[in-house]
């Protein structure tokens, strides 16, 4: 059985788990219009760092800080050696040190924005002799770290699994953004029927994993995970939610949907993506089951979504709370989903994380607290 036994997030809300959660529990967001920022001439909407508040490393990038930053304060919760051997270091990310490419970025080594290359400068921060691996499929990274973690633990490749998701934002990336019209210039809105589009959102989140014989009660369990890419378009996700509901269907198994207490969804507010959520988790028979988004609070954290988003399911869970969606007032989907506009209570101990992203790829992880009673 793989164990979550330390976490974190640090992020424009809060630089501790338990200050993020307190904060979207309270309905509160660091999503900002800002025009003139990073040399864009177009304004945009988006929760960024300040970073006069954020303790710099010497020698290390915006991103290496934060994804540092992050697994410091999970490893604090632990008695774990980072130098050991048995332990492995997974990044997530989309994009990395990509903001050294910009003109105006900071003076690094031209290899830095290389991922592999910013992945060892963040394990070497820990002492750890291992080549970390980085993931990097898009917007589904997050939960593909966490489930190739799960594989390699369980095989036997290291004792211990350390997934750290980072990403922050530059003019490369919401320049990309803006030309595919895929940004709202106000706070986006998931699955609402005046969604326009994403926000974009910078943070990083760690995970850290192991194995053991038996789950104590109030411990996590990531029990199962699955990746389907249904390769529908470059960028437009499937109208039949193809990927995503095979992806739901095998992380589901037998898990029954009256055992979950919610599904935490991608979410992002596009037309076409919360469109085909609604589709693969109706067509999956989960239309009854309480549907959440956290993208109204963050925005898009892309590389950080998935491990940021699960640590804040399962702190839900612990506090017998579905999370509200910020922004959510009306359906705007084609298929019934009975989605959260506000805080609810639960007592229930499993959720599902789904998460989907360019090229068709689609992910799916099944969680629950103690194991099944």
């Amino acid at each position: 059985m793989i164990r979550r036994i330390a976490d974190n997030i640090y992020s424009p809300l809060g630089l501790t788990t338990a200050d993020n959660y307190a904060s979207v529990k309270q309905g509160r967001s660091r999503l900002r219009r800002y025009e003139g920022a990073m040399g864009l001439p177009n304004p945009f909407t988006a929760s960024l760092f300040d970073w006069d508040q954020v303790e710099r490393l010497d020698g290390y990038t915006r991103f290496e800080t934060i994804a540092i930053q992050s697994a410091r304060q999970a490893l604090a919760q632990t008695t774990i050696d980072p130098a050991s051997p048995r332990v492995l270091f997974v990044l997530s990310t989309t994009k990395g040190n990509v903001e050294l490419l910009d003109a105006q970025a900071e003076s690094f080594p031209e290899d830095r924005v290389h991922l592999g290359t910013a992945a060892r400068m963040v394990s070497a921060y820990f002492g750890n002799p291992n080549q970390p691996l980085v993931v990097s499929n898009a917007c589904i990274s997050g939960l593909s770290a966490q489930i190739i973690a799960m594989r390699l633990i369980e095989s036997g490749a290291c004792d211990t699994a350390v997934v750290i998701g980072a990403d922050v934002q530059s003019h490369f990336i919401i320049s990309g953004f803006q030309s595919l019209m895929a940004l709202s210039p106000m706070e986006c809105r998931p699955f609402d029927i005046e969604r326009v589009g994403l926000n974009l959102g910078e943070a990083a989140a760690t995970i850290i994993y192991d194995k053991v014989d038996q789950i104590g009660t109030d411990e996590w369990q990531a029990v199962s995970g699955a990746v389907r890419n249904d390769a529908h378009h470059i960028s437009n996700p499937s109208r039949t939610g193809e990927g995503s509901y095979r992806a739901i269907r095998a992380a589901l198994g037998e898990m029954p949907a009256e055992r979950l207490a919610f599904v935490n969804v991608h979410g992002t507010s596009t037309l076409y993506n919360d469109e085909m959520e609604a589709v693969a988790v109706n067509r999956a028979g989960l239309k009854d089951v309480p549907v959440n988004s956290l993208k109204g609070y963050y925005g898009h954290t892309m590389g950080a979504a998935g491990v940021l988003e699960t640590i804040l399911s399962m702190q839900a869970v612990d506090d017998g709370c579905i999370l509200g969606t910020r922004g959510f007032e009306e359906l705007g989907v084609s298929k019934a989903v009975r989605v959260s506009a506000q805080n609810e209570q639960t007592d229930k101990r499993a959720f599902l994380k789904l998460l989907s992203g360019f090229g068709g790829c689609n992910a799916a992880m099944l969680f629950e607290k103690g194991g099944e009673r």
